[in-house]
């Protein structure tokens, strides 16, 4: 009766915080248990005192900054000073722009928007496909989930109980391979078809770009070292990041004002409220599971199907694929988690960093993928492309992200090289 009522409320369109709340109540009412009431107001409260989850609000609280601040607009300055001379020069200024944000903003949905608007008009302009524009620079926003700080990153850590900082250190060189096969693809892509002849740079000095993009990665610089060398934690170097970003965009770009902090302050709240509203309801569902024992009956069912730990992170590739397309991301996180983490660990050995890597890089691959894709309708919404020639332009890139995966399970060194 519950997996009826979820399905059927998921393909109503409800949004899936509500999803998960009515579906564990209706799992409640239907087994008769109705003692769990008692339980539920405590378990909503709980699952959002974690002083890691406080993360959340700085990460998004500093991307806001950056915006206000002309932080973002000059780091795609650099880009194109950088690299106006290559051929698809703006293609590759559209990579190299979306790795230095996503060393800052840790969110997929929001760098995709604030890329989508900048770069897809401006690679119309100059003769590129507005569809593969929009394309890249959504793909291209998958680096947010993988490079640090990533706010799955830091989710999985809370849920896990496993170090955030080795989280973020393990995603660096998937990050870095992810965006090395983009490369190679837009290069692939512009030796079999015409570059667009009129890719006009910015006339910035490129000296001055260069200042300015060096001033600005010095915020991830405090973020990745002060983490790397236990000088402070993750949630206190997104409040120093903070501080940062307030200094270069009030005092040195002098372009962040104090009239901004309303907008700011509010774009911040809205936004924790959405994904901190999204971590309760997941958190109260997943008791229910766990209440009525489905992380221990997925474990026995799955020691049926093999004893290799390789073939076991396969089958858990391919699940996950299905379901980031029926699922948000972050609420299939939370749900999951905990059903498969003490199936990996503790049956097949995998790591808890390891798994973690690959588990929250397959669900982000959901954001391009139909029906739920949040950040496929964010790039369509904020390019204004058709839906469905975006998603074909798409396809190349949804192949990249998911090689980029299986060698990440075949070859756990990726994740754990660094650490």
């Amino acid at each position: 009766m519950t997996g009826i009522a979820f399905i059927l409320l998921v393909v109503l369109g409800m949004p899936i915080a509500f999803v998960l709340i009515s579906s564990a109540f209706i799992f409640m009412f239907d087994s008769g248990r109705f003692m769990l009431l008692n339980t539920l107001p405590q378990v909503l409260f709980s699952s959002l005192e974690i002083f890691d989850l406080l993360a959340i609000p700085l990460f998004i609280l500093l991307g806001e900054t950056m915006n206000e601040g002309g932080i973002t607009r000059r780091l795609i300055n650099a880009a194109q000073t950088w690299l106006r001379r290559l051929p698809n020069s703006l293609a590759y200024v559209s990579l190299v722009s979306n790795l230095m944000l996503a060393s800052i903003m840790g969110s997929a949905t929001a760098q995709i928007a604030v890329m989508s608007r900048v770069m897809v008009p401006a690679m119309e302009d100059d003769g590129y496909d507005r569809p593969f524009a929009a394309a890249l620079t959504a793909s291209a926003g998958m680096l947010a989930p993988v490079i640090p700080p990533s706010m799955i990153f830091i989710i999985f850590g809370v849920i896990a109980q496993v170090s955030i900082a080795d989280m973020f250190i393990a995603g660096i060189l998937p990050g870095f391979l992810f965006f090395l096969l983009m490369v190679g693809w837009v290069a692939i892509r512009g030796s079999v078809r015409k570059s667009p002849e009129h890719e006009h740079g910015l006339k910035v000095s490129r000296w001055r770009a260069t200042v300015d993009a060096l001033t600005t990665l010095s915020i991830p610089g405090v973020i990745v070292g002060g983490i790397s060398f236990g000088i402070f934690t993750p949630t206190e170097s997104a409040a120093i990041a903070i501080a940062c970003a307030i200094i270069i965009g009030g005092f040195v770009y002098r372009e962040l004002k104090p009239r901004h902090a309303s907008t700011i302050l509010t774009r911040t709240a809205l936004n924790t409220a959405l994904v901190l509203f999204l971590i309760a309801a997941a958190k109260l569902f997943g008791f229910v599971l766990t209440y009525n024992l489905v992380p221990q009956q997925i474990a026995s069912t799955v020691q049926t199907l093999t004893d290799s730990p390789l073939i076991f992170l396969l089958l858990t590739f391919l699940v996950l694929i299905f379901i980031g397309t029926i699922l948000d991301g972050i609420a299939a996180l939370i749900i999951l988690v905990p059903i498969l983490l003490p199936v990996a660990v503790g049956i097949y050995g995998v790591d808890p960093i390891h798994f973690g890597v690959m588990l929250c890089l397959t669900l982000s691959l959901g954001l391009l993928t139909p029906p739920v894709g949040a950040g496929l309708f964010v790039a369509a919404a904020a390019a204004e492309v058709d839906l469905v020639k975006l998603m074909r332009a798409m396809v190349p890139f949804i192949l990249v992200s998911m090689f980029v995966i299986l060698l990440i399970i075949f070859f756990p060194w990726l994740t754990l090289g660094m650490l």
